[in-house]
This record gives C-alpha cells, sequence and structure tokens, in this order.
C-alpha cells in the first residue's frame, strides 16, 4: 500500500507528460513485477492505425523515454500485433495474450470517449491475477484523469496540439538540455574530431505556415478553414516522431521542436511532412500546401533570436514560391539572408 501510495503522489507531481508517462510505466513495472512495461502511442496514418513506442522500463533499470530508431516511419502497424488490433476494434479496457515463451502480454488502452491514443503493454513470465489487473486498472485511471488534466491546460482546443503558452516551458527546457549537452562536450585539445562526431545530432525549430489559408476561410468559410486546420495538426502528429512536440501557435502558424536529429535527418523529416500535406484531399478545399522555415537550436542563443531565424526562413519560403522547406544557416551561407545586426533580444535583416 505504502508502494502505491508513493507512485500515486510522484504520478500527479509532474506538470509534464513525458515525466508523467515516466511514472506511470515505473508505478505498473514495479506493481506487477513486470519485466517489461512500455507506453504506447496508437497513431492513425491515412486511416491505418500504427504503434510507436513512447516510453519503457526493464525490470532493474530505470524508465527511460524511447526513440524510433527511423523517423521516417510512423511505426508498427497494429495488424501485425493482432490481439492489439482486436482489443481496440472491441473498445476493450485490456487484453492479455500468452507467447510461446509463456510470457504473458497485458496491453491496456487509454480510452478518452470512444477513441483511445495511448497504451500501456506490460510484459510477464507469470499470469496476471485479478487482483493484479484490478490495481492496475485503479492506477490508469489516475494516469488517464491526470493526462486530462495536463492537455485541459497545455493544448489548443480546436486542434488539440500543443498550445503556445506551453511552448516557453518546453523550448526553455530543450535550451537547458543543449546547455548541458554541450558542456558536456568540452574536451582536452587533440580531441576536436570527437568532439564534431558528437555535436552532428542537434535540436531544431521549425516554424510551419499553410499557404493561402485566407483564401481557404474567404471562399470555403471558416467552418472549412478550422477543418483544413485539424487535418494539418493530424498529419503534424503523424509525420514527426514521438520525443518531437507540435504546437499551433495561432491562426495557420504550427511551430515543432525536433529533439536529437542530425540536418539530414530533420530535413527527411520536415520533408515528410510536407509532402503528406501536398499529397493530401483535403475535403471541398482540395489541394493544400505548407510553407517551413527551420533552424538549429543554440543554448547561447535567446528564444527570440531562435524564433526569428526559422521565421525568416519561413519568410523567404513564402516569398520564394511557397510550399517547400526553407533552413536558415543554408540560406544565409548561400547568401540569400544576411544577418545585419544581432543583439540578446532581436535581429534584424
Amino acid at each position: 500500500m505504502d508502494s502505491l501510495l508513493k507512485h500515486m503522489v510522484d504520478m500527479t507531481g509532474h506538470r509534464d507528460h513525458t515525466m508523467l508517462d515516466i511514472s506511470v510505466i515505473s508505478a505498473v513495472q514495479e506493481l506487477a513485477c513486470a519485466s517489461l512495461a512500455r507506453v504506447l502511442t496508437l497513431a492513425s496514418v491515412r486511416g491505418q492505425l500504427y504503434v510507436r513506442p513512447r516510453a519503457v522500463v526493464v525490470a532493474g533499470q530505470p524508465a527511460r523515454m524511447e526513440e524510433n530508431p527511423d523517423p521516417s516511419s510512423p511505426g508498427e502497424p497494429i495488424a501485425n500485433i493482432p490481439a492489439l488490433a482486436g482489443c481496440i476494434a472491441r473498445h476493450e479496457a485490456f487484453v492479455d495474450q500468452v507467447d510461446a515463451t509463456g510470457n504473458h502480454t497485458l496491453w491496456l488502452p487509454i480510452w478518452l470517449g470512444d477513441k483511445a491514443d495511448t497504451c500501456l503493454e506490460i510484459v510477464n513470465p507469470t499470469p496476471y491475477t485479478s487482483d493484479t489487473i484490478h490495481i492496475i486498472g485503479g492506477v490508469l485511471s489516475v494516469y488517464r484523469n491526470f493526462q486530462n488534466l495536463l492537455d485541459y491546460s497545455e493544448r489548443d482546443s480546436l486542434t488539440g496540439l500543443l498550445n503556445r503558452k506551453t511552448f516557453d516551458d518546453q523550448l526553455a527546457k530543450m535550451l537547458l538540455a543543449s546547455g548541458a549537452e554541450q558542456d558536456s562536450l568540452t574536451l582536452p585539445p587533440g580531441e576536436q574530431e570527437r568532439r564534431q562526431h558528437c555535436q552532428e545530432e542537434k535540436q531544431w525549430l521549425a516554424v510551419i505556415d499553410v499557404d493561402h489559408f485566407k483564401h481557404v476561410n474567404d471562399r470555403f468559410g471558416h467552418l472549412y478553414g478550422d477543418e483544413v486546420l485539424i487535418l494539418i495538426a493530424n498529419l503534424l502528429t503523424s509525420s514527426f516522431r514521438a520525443q518531437d512536440r507540435v504546437f499551433r501557435f495561432g491562426g495557420e502558424e504550427f511551430v515543432v521542436l525536433l529533439r536529437s536529429s542530425t540536418l539530414d535527418n530533420a530535413k527527411k523529416i520536415i520533408e515528410r511532412f510536407r509532402l503528406n500535406v501536398e499529397q493530401h484531399d483535403f475535403p471541398q478545399v482540395g489541394k493544400v500546401t505548407v510553407s517551413v522555415g527551420f533552424v538549429a537550436i543554440s543554448a547561447y542563443e535567446a528564444p527570440v533570436v531562435i524564433l526569428g531565424r526559422a521565421d525568416q526562413a519561413l519568410y523567404y519560403a513564402k516569398s520564394h514560391g511557397r510550399n517547400m522547406a526553407c533552413h536558415y544557416d543554408e540560406l544565409v551561407s548561400g547568401g540569400l539572408l544576411q544577418t545585419v545586426e544581432s543583439n540578446d533580444t532581436a535581429e534584424f535583416f
């Protein structure tokens, strides 16, 4: 009982979805004596449901966030996991499956009405008792309710994406993490080659704007305009990785924070999203495109400078044909953008 109460206090003490995920899998792993526990994201891409791991804990090891090894993949098709697919189709609270080695896998979708976009997976070498399932169900109820509270304060009411208010906190955390990583990469003379290799993966900020959105509202009306924004939000969620953060900044503008990615991978992920939008058929409206500007995040730059640089790359894309993604540093090195003056609060071009 003391352990259960401790986990409840830990779960409800966070104001961040990542730490909430870490807390819930740590709780269920310990309470079920499981060999493995994971938080899974259930995402729909072109009408097909995919499963992506979001957080994982292995017995005897600390819980961690799980990164998708292939950023171009939306995850594993749920059709590859028939037991879970059947559970989702029948709107069941859980399903227990025994594999050929005798391990029991318990899947528990987190239902919000008739939709589940999160699922817990718990693997145990022994069967689950009814008491264990009952206790885990109670933990998940607390997790779901607290997740809803976080969503209410953090998310945009129309698209369900994170809102602008949440962006400042997320960017501050990313800058803090980048600063710590940069400090850890301070090496003695003679080891610069290794340092350069470690710095290949960076954090990125992308600003996205829907092309000719005013024309959509003027021609088709605001209801169809809102539907376009909702569909764009869905494409953002399915195109970017589980560890990335997607925000609606206001109107037709969105912002994405990409975590730990090389420049090539960042380009690939952003281009995949742009193409997904270009190839999508929007009801009544037809074809819609987006323009993107993105920049590497530096721990030594003010947030307003980083955002301003991404905005300048976006403006270049908008003024040079739209439906393209532009990298700020490449524009500057190519002489297409020129920094005139910069300080801690603003950057002028």
